[in-house]
């Protein structure tokens, strides 16, 4: 199978590579009572055809969801946080040990079912009933009847994008 990608210099001692996936959707699923959900087959499609076998699951930095990073986005998001901070200052070492210690590594079953692990269940407070979110790169697990604090209002969001976009347009002339 072609795995897409290319290499791109992070430092002169290492590279990370760049993976073109764009998980995008809202689908909704159930857990187990073991707490395994099947991956939406559309998401699954998209591991496949850039030979992502491994997935790693944290809890949001921001938001009472989940977050589920294909392990070469992880990887990457890894590398950049650690090219930012100082291993010999202390907050920053707690900081990144935070980040990198609360992670789960996942692999999908031969059905397609990724196992949630309990701690992570209640970190999001999910029971059975959840949502799968396509954020791009990555994939956001919510409960389905999930906080709308993490979302906007219609009117709202339009206003924010069209400042956004037009600030980026701005930089560009």
């Amino acid at each position: 199978m072609n795995c897409g990608g290319f290499y791109v210099p992070l430092n002169p001692n290492s590279f990370i590579k760049y993976v073109h996936m764009r998980f995008l959707g809202n689908i909704e699923a159930k857990t187990d009572a073991k707490g395994r959900a099947f991956l939406p087959a559309v998401f699954r499609k998209m591991l496949q055809a850039n030979c992502e076998e491994t997935l790693v699951l944290r809890k949001d930095v921001f938001q009472t969801c989940l977050t589920l990073y294909p392990k070469s986005v992880w990887d990457e998001q890894v590398d950049i946080l650690r090219s930012k901070l100082s291993r010999w200052d202390a907050k920053e070492q707690q900081i990144f040990r935070m980040f990198v210690s609360d992670a789960e590594v996942l692999v999908l079953d031969g059905n397609g079912r990724l196992l949630i692990p309990k701690r992570y269940l209640k970190m999001a407070n999910i029971e059975q009933n959840i949502k799968f979110i396509g954020m791009g790169d990555t994939i956001e697990i919510w409960r389905n009847e999930q906080d709308e604090k993490a979302f906007m209002e219609p009117e709202e969001f339009g206003k924010a994008l069209q400042e956004i976009m037009k600030k980026k347009d701005d930089e560009n002339d």
